[in-house]
């Protein structure tokens, strides 16, 4: 019996490991790569069926231009905002932000330079996009589409967003509380966007399998040809643009910083996102020997500033979708593109689907004819999302060292000890004594950050 109560409260001491869930955006990530496998199959062996599916896809469209203002109202209003409140920090926050506004131009035009080398999705030659046209479907899908709201003008948006967010700077203190009912409104939208990012799976199947049935192979190869293009793209941005600005300027070799920062890469290629690993980076940066003030300015404001990927994934995108449709843009379209998306990138960092938004947004104000290529785009964002997220993710900790390296806020025989492993980032350390990095990050932050 004694034996017995021994083995028992043995078993009972022993904890028991949980197994740990998936996040949901995992199944939403599984149900997407499903989706596109089982659209590419029904357009390949049943052509008619895939192209009587591409309601489906219309109807996911319509969602997403449903929220495009909404979206670039809340977002472009807060970060002017935002902009405003970074500078007046001093030195560190203009020349963040100067460093920043510089380098999202420079990831923009590199898109486009790699889009006109590459020229992704030639020939394949899709019918545009006509909202007025009544399409050959039965009036329950007539119905059903017409339940969704009609989308509204992307520019006069945005026009109307930058006087209210000057206007806003203007009231001061009075214009905190409005600021603060439009924050709250964009936690809102971006719940919904959210709600409908979960439909992406149903029009990721109906855009890709209409695609495919009208294509056959070439949209599958159009497809992969993107995105091959764009993950070198990214790892050619990280290495040599980036690689050579640390290099030169604070003496760093990119791949030492990229070994130092591994765990946090694993956890950003998990989750799709760069915001999980926010906490993980301040506390890092400032282990590195970079100031507390320049980490707690420039993280935070890079994380909605600083979207070195996401500017690439934008104009690839554009260009993408521009000859798929078989209607090329020309050089005066895509820098007047390239300037549109410069603003509204800025509101890109929000949750998964905000970069799609600001996509169909760029689309729609200049060359609306073209939203009906960005439902071949909602079956390979996912694929493409961890790249995004990595290459925004290093391109704020090459910033930070950086900025911390011109204003001198950097112990160069620190950030010596730490890359070479002699003084290791101790996790207990982090986990335990920078919840207030964490918390400051959060006030700080004037847009809600991700991939």
């Amino acid at each position: 019996m004694t034996s017995q109560r021994g083995e028992s409260a043995a078993l009972t001491a022993t904890p028991v490991k949980k197994r740990k869930r998936l996040d949901k955006s995992h199944y939403l990530y599984m149900a997407v790569i499903v989706a596109v496998v089982l659209g590419a199959v029904i357009g390949l062996l049943f052509p008619e069926v895939g192209k009587s599916l591409k309601p489906l896809g219309d109807g996911f469209i319509k969602l997403i231009k449903m929220m495009i203002a909404p979206i670039i109202f809340c977002t472009i209003v807060l970060g002017i905002g935002s902009i405003a409140k970074a500078a007046t920090v001093g030195k560190v926050g203009g020349l963040a932000l100067g460093y920043f506004m510089v380098m999202s131009t420079f990831a923009l035009a590199i898109g486009l330079v790699v889009g006109n080398l590459i020229h992704p999705g030639e020939g394949l030659k899709l019918a545009p996009y006509d909202p007025n046209k009544k399409a050959a479907t039965d009036s329950t899908v007539d119905f059903l589409l017409g339940i969704i709201p009609s989308d509204i003008p992307v520019l006069p948006t945005l026009f109307a967003a930058i006087l209210v967010g000057f206007a806003l700077q203007r009231m001061g203190p009075q214009g905190v509380p409005i600021l603060k009912a439009i924050s709250h409104g964009q936690v809102l939208v971006f719940r919904i966007l959210i709600m409908i990012m979960w439909v992406a799976p149903v029009g990721a199947f109906g855009a890709i399998a209409a695609v495919v049935g009208a294509t056959g192979v070439q949209a599958i190869v159009g497809m992969a040809t993107l995105m091959i293009a764009f993950y070198l793209t990214c790892a050619l941005f990280i290495v040599v643009i980036l690689g050579g600005l640390l290099q030169v300027i604070a003496g760093v070799n990119i791949f030492r910083l990229m070994r130092y920062l591994g765990r946090e890469y694993l956890l950003i290629f998990s989750t799709s996102s760069s915001e999980a690993a926010l906490p993980r980076l301040i506390a890092k940066m400032e282990h590195l020997g970079v100031s507390k003030p320049v980490v707690g300015v420039t993280v935070p404001t890079g994380y909605s500033f600083n979207l070195d990927g996401t500017a690439i994934y934008l104009t690839m995108a554009s260009l993408f979708v521009a000859n798929a449709m078989g209607t090329p843009l020309d050089l005066g379209a895509q820098i007047s593109l390239l300037v549109f998306m410069i603003i509204a990138s800025k509101g890109a960092a929000g949750v998964t689907g905000a970069g799609l938004a600001t996509l169909a947004a760029g689309l729609q104000a200049h060359a609306p004819q073209l939203l009906g290529g960005v439902g071949m785009i909602v079956g390979i964002d996912r694929f493409m999302s961890e790249a995004r997220a990595l290459t925004n993710f290093t391109g704020n900790a090459v910033a930070t060292v950086l900025i911390g390296t011109w204003v001198k806020e950097i112990d160069g025989g620190q950030l010596e000890r730490v890359l070479s492993g002699t003084e290791p980032f101790d996790e207990q350390t982090m986990l335990a004594g920078h919840g207030a990095p964490q918390e400051a990050a959060a006030s700080a932050q004037p847009v809600p950050a991700n991939a």
